[in-house]
């Protein structure tokens, strides 16, 4: 089965909880404290793997969690890590975060167009400190350790594009199944009815030095670009090429149509779909010459051809166009025409790919693009008024101080009054209007607010 996009659920490892813990032996009186930190979460990976094809292993199972992180043990013993959990996709998968709710497409993450080449979705998280962390001048025995750090969860997108270098587009039967099974060693199912093909099918052709991957596309049909047909369930598929080969069948097919209607019709589409798409390098192929009474539509759509080529190049028929302004004349029943048309493909796809090699810059390293955007954001808090004596403080950096809270330990939770200080949630509290008294709500905990003029513990919890 050929899968090109799916939702998951990922989720990291929860971090291990620290360890409160002295250390007690003979003859060494106060020992002081020696918890050891609980083991970091394993984090979510997206790996491309250019040994797959399809994202067909995420087609029914689409809930994956990382290991969790050990929790830390008393004499310094620290928690062991959980292992990362690698998803592997193939070259060409975008990543995009997804929202479950609205059924649709945040911000990318990631475009990751090399075998080899990863993004971390989801970070596990952090693992608690021990106790050992918190000695102060002041603080000699601290009896609190911090829990483990709830992991990052969250729905992402994954939708593959083929990474081909050259793709056949046309109508519905136009011949694109048989053209890419006598270049290549793609055994694509082949009749003579429209639609035949419903996947793409990728092969891979040589022709002397040069060898190139070609997708066979489905056909497109008028309106392809709104949807229409198979449209934008493979019009996606075509971006990454870099050269279109454009198949168009001279008898016109069973509704007997016309060829030169056929040829603008998928120029069309392929500009209304996306601009860039219009302007990219083109080799029309004439297929079907075999067929007798085909040659006056044949000559029609070669001037059409030269037309668009010179118009291209922007009037100018010197000019280099990204339109090959030879139409190939082929017919790949019998396999006139296809030796040359080839070798033509493999030079063009040769031409482009040191062409592109020369503007290549440095591959993005996305884990490092996509971390800096996710911290800011994680950073951020917001303080809302739900009622005239309750306000609500959001935001994921807060939140997770509070779930790492044990709040059965008093010193805990006077550490996380101090952390909160210095993170400005008393001011942002302050700017939001809070009153002595109010009652402020985080992630299901619930405190009084006292101003910072009536005492220096801004925050007591209410028993709820």
């Amino acid at each position: 089965m050929f899968v090109d996009k799916v939702h998951i659920n990922v989720k990291g490892g929860d971090g291990g909880a620290g360890c409160m813990s002295f250390r007690r032996e003979a003859h060494v009186p106060k020992g002081g404290p020696d918890g050891g930190d609980g083991g970091h979460g394993g984090d979510v990976i997206v790996q491309a793997d250019g040994s797959l094809s399809s994202l067909i292993d995420y087609r029914f199972k689409h809930h994956f969690k990382a290991e969790r992180g050990t929790h830390g043990k008393g004499s310094r013993m620290h928690g062991a890590r959980g292992a990362d959990l690698v998803l592997k996709v193939p070259v060409g998968t975008i990543v995009r975060e997804w929202d479950d709710e609205k059924k649709q497409a945040g911000e990318t993450i990631a475009d990751l167009t090399h075998d080899g080449e990863r993004v971390c979705v989801m970070r596990g998280g952090a693992g608690g400190r021990g106790n050992i962390h918190f000695v102060t001048s002041t603080r000699r025995a601290p009896a609190f350790a911090e829990l483990g750090e709830p992991a990052q969860e969250g729905w992402i997108e994954l939708e593959m594009k083929l990474m081909a270098d050259a793709a056949l587009v046309g109508m519905p039967s136009a011949g694109k199944s048989s053209l890419i099974s006598k270049i290549s060693a793609a055994r694509p199912k082949v009749a003579d009815y429209p639609f035949t093909t419903l996947v793409p099918n990728l092969g891979v052709v040589r022709s002397g030095d040069y060898s190139f991957v070609v997708a066979d596309v489905p056909g497109l049909i008028e309106g392809a670009s709104e949807g229409k047909g198979l449209g934008h369930e493979f019009l996606r598929h075509i971006e990454r090429t870099a050269l279109i080969v454009h198949v168009v069948d001279l008898t016109g097919g069973w509704e007997g149509r016309d060829p030169l209607d056929d040829y603008r019709i998928i120029n069309q589409e392929l500009e209304r779909y996306n601009e860039e798409l219009g302007r990219r390098p083109r080799i029309v192929v004439a297929n079907k010459i075999d067929v007798p009474g085909t040659e006056e539509a044949c000559e029609r759509l070669a001037a059409q051809v030269r037309a668009d080529s010179i118009a291209a190049a922007g009037g100018d028929e010197f000019a280099d166009s990204p339109i090959d302004p030879k139409l190939y004349r082929i017919s790949a029943l019998t396999g006139e025409g296809v030796d040359g048309l080839v070798a033509a493909i493999a030079q063009k796809v040769h031409a482009l790919r040191e062409a592109a090699r020369e503007k290549q810059a440095a591959t993005p390293e996305y884990d490092q693009v996509w971390e800096h955007k996710r911290e800011a954001r994680d950073r951020r808090f917001e303080v809302v008024r739900e009622s005239n004596h309750v306000l609500s403080i959001k935001g994921p950096q807060v939140e997770r101080m509070v779930v790492q809270t044990d709040w059965d330990n008093p010193e805990a939770i006077a550490f996380l009054q101090h952390r909160f200080k210095r993170l400005g949630v008393e001011a942002a509290l302050v700017k939001a209007g809070a009153r002595d008294g109010d009652e402020i709500r985080i992630v299901g905990r619930a405190f009084t607010y006292e101003s910072a003029n009536a005492s220096d513990d801004i925050y007591n919890e209410l028993d709820i």
